[in-house]
């Protein structure tokens, strides 16, 4: 769940990525006439993550279509949610849009084939994109909150679920909800997204000396 409190270190580190983000949508409306809207699409996004992090936009000129296995409904009229799978989106066209952005998505698609296809979905869909994972190597695992648990073998994992909560995850009752729990989220390391992102630049984003996560931006 998005944690929006202002003393939220998850919350921080979104501000500065989003302030890296802004470019991206500057250059967009540089290069459109005047009243031509920047066509945004954020895949597994919230209203409330725009909100919070683009109130001084030029909402104006700017459109952001939300998709999610579920669509909420939104209140701002330069925002739209929509039913949508990442791995496969034919209801757009190549390039319906300007910028595709993505946060601590990709990981959660499935296996590698699952985020080659969302992947391909993105880079299909516009001349740009920003997209953001957690990265593999970072010490605390940021789904169970717990330090080195993605790199212990499944067979410990799945026991070390049913014995505590760990972190977004409940104590599982059953060793079919840990194995649930312990696949939810499948960490990248770099290699494996710039194979995903191929024409993308992949930055780091730090914390405590550390890569934390992995950015994929691909200027227009």
């Amino acid at each position: 769940m998005l944690d929006l409190a202002p003393n939220s270190g998850g919350n921080t580190y979104r501000a500065r990525r989003f302030e890296q983000f802004r470019p991206l949508i500057d250059a967009a409306l540089a290069g459109k006439p005047d009243g031509e809207p920047c066509r945004i699409l954020d895949v597994g996004g919230t209203e409330a993550y725009w909100q919070a992090f683009g109130a001084d936009l030029p909402w104006d000129r700017i459109s952001v279509t939300v998709t999610n296995l579920t669509a909420p409904e939104t209140s701002s009229p330069s925002m739209v949610a929509l039913e949508a799978d990442a791995r496969s989106m034919p209801q757009f066209a190549d390039e319906s849009f300007d910028i595709v952005h993505s946060n601590s998505v990709i990981e959660h698609v499935g296996l590698w084939r699952d985020m080659k296809a969302m992947a391909d979905e993105v880079r299909r869909l516009a001349p740009a994109y920003f997209v953001q994972t957690p990265y593999f190597w970072f010490p605390i695992e940021p789904h169970a909150r717990t330090p080195f648990v993605q790199f212990l073998p499944e067979s410990l994992r799945y026991r070390l679920f049913m014995a505590r909560r760990c972190g977004f995850y409940k104590k599982a009752e059953t060793v079919g909800q840990a194995m649930d729990a312990i696949q939810d989220a499948h960490l990248l390391d770099r290699r494996q997204m710039e194979t995903l992102f191929p024409d993308a630049d992949v930055v780091s984003e730090r914390a405590f000396g550390f890569v934390k996560s992995l950015i994929a931006i691909r200027q227009a």
